[in-house]
């Protein structure tokens, strides 16, 4: 309980850095209650109104009400997301960010028993991640196209035209507004232009490690095969339970910064924050500043990208370097 509580005021205190006149809102359900009550024991030193919203646990369906009721987070000026899966993508969210409301997104699923708030990627180094972030995003945000590569295959092109990047380190200042416990660089992805192979090497987001490497291809965008590996039929099974064609379509290009976390498959956030990797995220992304809606988000994550911004080179086998100048 004690690792709860140091991960919960990092957040209160941290992360959302709430204060006296904020009007909190927790958003959780059951299944976290032991982590909304710790959240809630931690706000209640800051601020004079800290409130909890509990909701059913639709699972992967969860941001479907908050598409529907897009006006719910209207009286307060602080939200928490404290949900299974993340919030940050959804309608709901997107109202409060352009109200200048703090939202932190805070997806809890886990794959090992252990509460999200107990892991230590939560100690990274807030300050030292956006200098890093700030780094990579001065080259992105100039270029119209991403190339990346991996060891394992991995041979993507994405367009990005008219699309500026972001980034998240759990500081809803930092993020202007809103942010995610990911720690990441994140582009809303032309949701017609990614091509080429994933060699799928990480993790499958919410479901766990990919045990072993799997071909994804993409065409105009979306995917059109997955290889027939356990992984693969894991993946597809997934996929194929939103009932939702566009789930399909890559929508985010996001870069992990967080060099306290590893992609071991034990958690959601823990594997697409990992410094080393990179995702694809599939499905919505409006409120990262795409135009795709979806039922759902959710990434898959890669080890050791080479990363390219048009023909400048920010990343080697998952390491950031300074890309030299171009030469006239």
């Amino acid at each position: 309980m004690r690792d709860i509580e140091r991960g919960a005021r990092i957040i209160i205190e941290n992360w959302v850095r709430i204060k006296p006149w904020d009007k909190l809102l927790i958003v959780t359900s059951k299944e976290y209650r032991a982590e909304a009550q710790e959240l809630r024991k931690q706000a209640v030193k800051r601020a004079r109104s800290v409130n909890t919203l509990l909701v059913e646990n639709k699972g992967r369906y969860v941001g479907v009400f908050f598409d529907e009721n897009e006006e719910i987070f209207d009286p307060y000026t602080a939200i928490i997301a404290a949900t299974e899966y993340s919030l940050v993508t959804t309608k709901a969210a997107k109202r409060a960010i352009s109200r200048h409301k703090k939202f932190l997104s805070l997806p809890l699923s886990t794959n090992n028993g252990k509460s999200m708030l107990e892991f230590d990627f939560l100690m990274m180094d807030t300050k030292k991640s956006r200098l890093m972030a700030e780094v990579i995003m001065k080259y992105l945000r100039h270029s119209s196209r991403i190339h990346v590569t991996t060891p394992a295959g991995t041979d993507l092109q994405m367009g990005k035209k008219g699309r500026n990047p972001g980034f998240f380190n759990g500081v809803v200042k930092d993020g202007k507004g809103y942010s995610s416990a990911s720690i990441e660089v994140y582009v809303p992805i032309e949701e017609t232009k990614t091509e080429g192979i994933m060699m799928l090497d990480g993790s499958l987001g919410y479901i766990g490690k990919a045990e072993e490497v799997t071909r994804i291809e993409f065409r105009e965008g979306r995917i059109v095969k997955i290889e027939e590996t356990p992984t693969g039929i894991r993946l597809k099974n997934y996929m194929e339970a939103y009932k939702d064609s566009r789930i399909y379509i890559g929508g985010e290009f996001g870069i992990g910064l967080n060099s306290y976390s590893r992609c071991v498959g034990d958690c959601y956030i823990e594997d697409e924050s990992a410094y080393g990797t990179f995702h694809i995220g599939l499905g919505r992304n409006l409120a990262l500043g795409g135009v795709q809606n979806a039922k759902g988000h959710f990434d898959l994550v890669c080890l050791e990208p080479d990363i390219y911004a048009d023909n400048r080179q920010l990343m080697q086998e998952g390491k950031i370097i300074l890309p030299e100048p171009n030469v006239y």
